[in-house]
């Protein structure tokens, strides 16, 4: 080796051009590999920038496009638009974990006081301060734990969107959910734990639970243990054919029937006195027309703190079998003869509406786009290249001319602009159904967020409404409130006629793979003054041009603030 290096001395120093010319070339390769790592993460910009033309009475809003003046576009890959089924992304959505601390099963102590329930009663009533005990719950749903940041809200919060009607809090760190409080009164001095995470309230005791009613106004279903609670119903005509499997049960409880049922594989659990009865939804028993549920708010013979409904009116719970009658999804068996988007702003429940098709239709959608995740997930038409033809329509958050004609109708799905920008910023910085951290909300990527992002929503619906073709309007709102209805139109407008009792098992498995719990939901309302006045601004102009297309305006609740 030492010989070789003289020997390259010598032959350098005599010719000393050839070394500096070896050197250049060295060094250039250097900065080009430099200078590609540099570029390497960006994102590709698709189409072409265009100025919109103003509608009558509508201001001119701005050029807001897909991948078009944003750094990181919303929901679109790494790679940018994907040209086929051989693509295949290698990005990882940063996916934000829980702390350590968030479940403990350590208890920890915190200093006492109390004040400040009265803010607290516009979504939860206080109710007391009741005994807990370690062998037997109060509340017997669902618990979390978080030794840092334990608040009120929070445990309402999650209680709430889990359907439960009551949320205790203990050892100021501790939540419980439950439908019934299963122990007596305390006296409200041994309910003197701060809450960790607000030291203005008070969060239970030494196995003692501060206890709220919680309002469920709620957009989830309550929960009865693993049993989904879907409410008192008139018994139908031919209870025999609708709900073909029963039992008498003397010592009857929720938990007995639904258990029954599970064991029989069937996904409902009607309780009638003392009489079990198994079944699906169809059309004999929609599960559409619900009764007052003190009608069936009769103690069960086995447990004297629940309802076991009557002879007259059943009190119905959802199993854990899965309804398998809207499960099965194929490819298009021939090419479709249109290209039908699934239009939407970011952030709008686009991921959700392809679920409800999917399970309608028993067709794969696809998408403009390739999202392995997605993919992963069971959406197996993401990996087709959109025009294919084998799929039954096709997502898109495009928003420009030329990438809007391609389709030849749409379903555009608009939800509240204020849910919808945090909907998507949670993904953007948390993944499909994680959340974005503290830090970013705090930080200047909210604000910058909101400005670049809420003209936007506005554009995209303006643009599909001028130069789409054949658009049905689909409010997120109406499908959540209103379900069989909406998917009805959804489904009639893609040529599709839908099986009614599939639409009913659809009911059944509604919310899919891709809905964020309420663990984590902000505690404050992030919008400033000034946001609210600009998004409200988009608000009114999206309105006037529904109604100057003679469609319905958007629902009243966009403008709560």
């Amino acid at each position: 080796m030492a010989k070789l290096l003289v020997k390259l001395q010598r032959y350098f120093r005599r010719k000393p051009v050839r070394f500096f010319t070896l050197l250049a070339l060295y060094l250039a390769a250097g900065s080009l590999v430099f200078l590609h790592s540099g570029f390497a993460g960006e994102s590709t910009v698709t189409g072409t920038q265009r100025v919109p033309r103003e509608g009558p009475g509508l201001p001119y809003l701005g050029v807001m496009q897909l991948s078009r003046g944003f750094k990181a576009a919303a929901t679109v890959p790494e790679g940018g638009r994907r040209h086929g089924p051989w693509f295949k992304s290698t990005s990882k959505e940063p996916v934000e974990r829980g702390k350590a601390g968030d479940h403990s099963s350590s208890r920890s102590w915190a200093l006492r006081g109390r004040s400040g329930r009265e803010k607290e009663e516009d979504r939860a009533r206080y109710v007391g301060c009741y005994v807990d005990n370690t062998r037997r719950r109060t509340l017997r749903g669902v618990s979390f734990f978080d030794y840092k940041k334990m608040t009120v809200f929070r445990c309402q919060d999650n209680c709430a969107e889990r359907g439960y009607l009551y949320a205790g809090l203990e050892f100021g760190a501790e939540c419980y959910c439950g439908h019934k409080i299963q122990a007596s009164n305390a006296s409200e001095s041994e309910c003197n734990m701060e809450c960790k995470g607000e030291r203005s309230n008070i969060c239970g005791g030494v196995n003692r639970l501060s206890i709220y009613r919680l309002e469920l106004a709620q957009e989830s279903a309550r929960r009865y243990g693993s049993a989904i609670f879907r409410g008192c119903f008139r018994q139908p005509d031919n209870v025999s054919i609708a709900l073909p499997v029963s039992r008498l049960m003397l010592n009857m409880s929720v938990d007995k029937c639904v258990d029954f049922c599970t064991e029989k594989e069937y996904p409902l659990s009607a309780l009638a006195g003392t009489s079990c009865r198994c079944g699906f939804p169809t059309t004999l028993f929609t599960l559409h027309e619900r009764e007052d549920e003190q009608l069936c708010a009769q103690k069960c013979a086995g447990e004297e703190f629940e309802s076991c409904g009557t002879a007259e009116y059943l009190l119905v719970y959802q199993t854990q079998v899965q309804d398998n009658r809207c499960m099965d999804r194929r490819f298009l068996p021939s090419r479709a003869k249109q290209l039908v988007a699934l239009a939407s702003f970011p952030g709008a429940g686009n991921t959700w509406a392809r679920h409800l098709i999917e399970l309608a239709t028993g067709f794969y959608t696809g998408s403009y786009y390739f999202d392995g995740s997605l993919y992963n997930k069971g959406f197996k038409g993401e990996r087709d290249h959109w025009r294919s033809g084998r799929t039954i329509c096709i997502k898109t958050h495009e928003s420009g001319q030329k990438e809007i004609e391609s389709f030849d109708a749409a379903i555009l799905l608009i939800r509240n602009p204020y849910k919808a920008l945090m909907a998507e910023f949670n993904r953007k910085y948390g993944g499909h159904i994680g959340f974005a951290a503290h830090a970013h909300w705090k930080g200047k990527e909210w604000p910058e967020f909101v400005a670049n992002y809420a003209p936007w929503w506005a554009t995209h619906t303006l643009d599909w409404l001028r130069y789409g073709k054949k658009v049905l309007v689909v409010h997120f709102e109406d499908l959540k409130q209103d379900l069989f209805v909406q998917l009805q139109r959804m489904v009639g407008l893609l040529g599709i006629t839908a099986c009614q009792d599939r639409l009913l098992c659809v009911e059944g498995q509604k919310d899919g793979n891709f809905k964020r719990s309420g663990l984590r939901k902000l505690e404050y309302d992030p919008y400033t003054p000034e946001m609210r006045k600009m998004i409200s601004g988009y608000i009114k102009t999206v309105d006037a041009a529904l109604k100057l297309r003679n469609l319905s305006g958007v629902p009243d609740d966009y403008y709560p603030r």
